[in-house]
């Protein structure tokens, strides 16, 4: 697999400590596994005012989020390997690692593979659309030795 990964960081001390480039190329690695033998893509980390701007700009919700991504979209005739760029707010990842008692770990590698899906076209809109996509990210994270990050906010069973 030839993998052309730029790991950017933008974040500020009090942002949280997000992983290394290594890790980061270990995760995107495993979410393009058996999808893509050549891509492009650049990961960002990001402060709460960033990812701030980008998600009121390109979805029209003025919050911070965790993760957006943004697809190359190729014209028509070329065939690039450029998938496009992933954006996580660190800041935002340590928060809800913490709210949700997971590792910071674990949540940073579901927060590029689920990144990193969206490039490969993966979406969550539609009931079916987030059923695929969060089977794959299963699949993935499983992969890694990573517990399924949904566990808790699956509907639980009425007792008998």
């Amino acid at each position: 697999m030839n993998i052309d990964l730029d790991v950017q960081y933008a974040v500020n001390e009090d942002d949280g400590e997000p992983p290394s480039p290594g890790l980061i190329r270990n995760w995107v690695e495993a979410a393009l596994q058996g999808r893509r033998d050549e891509a492009e893509l650049t990961v960002r980390i990001v402060a709460p005012d960033e990812i701030r701007r980008l998600n009121r700009d390109y979805r029209h919700q003025d919050k911070p989020t965790n993760v957006l991504s943004f697809p190359f979209d190729p014209p028509d005739g070329i065939d690039l390997p450029l998938l496009g760029d992933v954006v996580i707010c660190a800041a935002v990842v340590a928060r809800e690692a913490h709210e949700q008692g997971k590792s910071e770990q674990a949540h940073w590698a579901h927060m590029v593979v689920h990144g990193v899906l969206h490039l490969l076209g993966h979406d969550h809109i539609e009931e079916g659309e987030a059923e695929l996509m969060e089977a794959r990210e299963l699949e993935i994270l499983q992969g890694l030795g990573i517990a399924n990050p949904y566990a808790d906010t699956e509907p639980q069973q009425a007792a008998d």
